[in-house]
């Protein structure tokens, strides 16, 4: 273990000091798919810093929902970036490479998560950036048009509104969107509301954006456990109702990159990606992506019990716990948007450094 984290030392130190990175900086938004720690500090019971979690993570549990490097991990070390660090961790000098704005639970909704406590909706996590760069960045910079470029040439990577749907319009129970709304109707909401929320981020600065579609949720172990899905199968009802924000999310992003001077709007088709690896395991190198490899609540249902020893393979296994895949996943996911415009589209990220 020692010499692992000599050998990640020596990688920041050489990513800091002798290489000039590819972009400015990576800010990064989102859910506990790309939470680095902001809940650590968080009154709220979605957290994730304890073992298993950070099991192949050379810094061990620093609150990502995995077992080491996140997606956006992975696009940092791409753009030859250090991992943005937790905005919430931040108590000094803000880095001119990036931050993690994502909270866990959170969505895009204000209500979403609050049943576990406190969380950061995406709307909290924009006005955390405008703080940011209003009052922080500019001491950094001789001048706004200094400033303006280093933002317009930064990469800006989301993920949210899986919450949306897991902790709020599929628990009926818990919240009436359910009963308010019908599917179709339900994404209508969630992206009016992300417009808004893009909107904000271009006017605050940014131009090149990368959004990611909602996985298949009625994949992931925590309702094929509840349906009771048969191995290697999906709960297609829960697919269906996703796929109605999907398909808004693509006409949104096209739409306001014709609209929003200078912006550049990319999808990520993390939703096949996902359905493939999961239908598909053997094509990526899994042998199982139906069981997570921690030992969860809710019998594989639901996150890691904590300290117990997880299963001894997990880059054979593509979920971690009962809702996030392994870091195997994140890989896969990351190389394939900073390599191809086919799975980032209509850029890539490698096409996105160029414009």
């Amino acid at each position: 273990i020692t010499s692992n984290i000599f050998l990640f030392s020596l990688h920041q130190f050489f990513l800091l000091v002798h290489t000039k990175p590819l972009v400015p900086a990576l800010y990064v938004f989102g859910d506990s798919l790309f939470d680095s720690g902001n809940n650590n500090l968080l009154p709220t019971m979605a957290r994730a810093n304890f073992p298993p979690y950070g099991h192949n993570f050379v810094q061990h549990f620093t609150g990502r929902f995995t077992n080491g490097r996140t997606l956006p991990d992975f696009i940092a070390e791409f753009l030859e970036l250090p991992y943005p660090p937790p905005y919430l961790g931040i108590h000094d000098s803000v880095p001119l490479t990036g931050l993690n704005y994502a909270s866990s639970a959170c969505g895009i909704l204000p209500q979403t998560g609050t049943i576990f406590g406190k969380c950061l909706s995406l709307g909290e996590q924009i006005d955390l950036f405008k703080w940011t760069i209003e009052s922080k960045l500019p001491t950094h910079f001789n001048s706004l048009e200094e400033l303006s470029k280093h933002l317009a040439d930064s990469i800006f990577i989301f993920t949210t509104g899986s919450n949306d749907y897991i902790q709020n319009y599929l628990e009926p129970t818990l919240f009436s969107t359910n009963h308010d709304y019908d599917p179709q109707s339900f994404a209508q909401l969630l992206i009016d509301d992300l417009s808004n929320h893009f909107q904000s981020v271009y006017k605050l600065g940014a131009r090149k954006i990368i959004m990611h579609e909602i996985a298949p949720l009625g994949c992931i172990p925590h309702y094929t456990r509840k349906y009771q899905v048969v191995v290697g199968k999906c709960h297609e009802q829960t697919n269906q109702i996703v796929s109605y924000f999907n398909t808004k999310l693509h006409e949104l992003l096209k739409s306001l990159t014709s609209t929003l001077q200078g912006s550049i709007l990319v999808l990520a088709r993390i939703n096949s990606l996902g359905y493939d690896v999961i239908t598909n395991p053997s094509k990526y190198g899994y042998s199982d992506a139906s069981n997570p490899c921690c030992t969860t609540w809710g019998n594989g249902s639901a996150a890691c019990i904590p300290w117990l020893e997880p299963c001894p393979n997990p880059n054979q296994h593509f979920f971690w716990d009962g809702y996030h895949n392994t870091e195997t996943g994140n890989s896969v996911a990351a190389s394939l948007c900073f390599n191809t415009s086919e799975f980032c589209t209509p850029f890539s990220i490698k096409d996105l450094i160029q414009i």
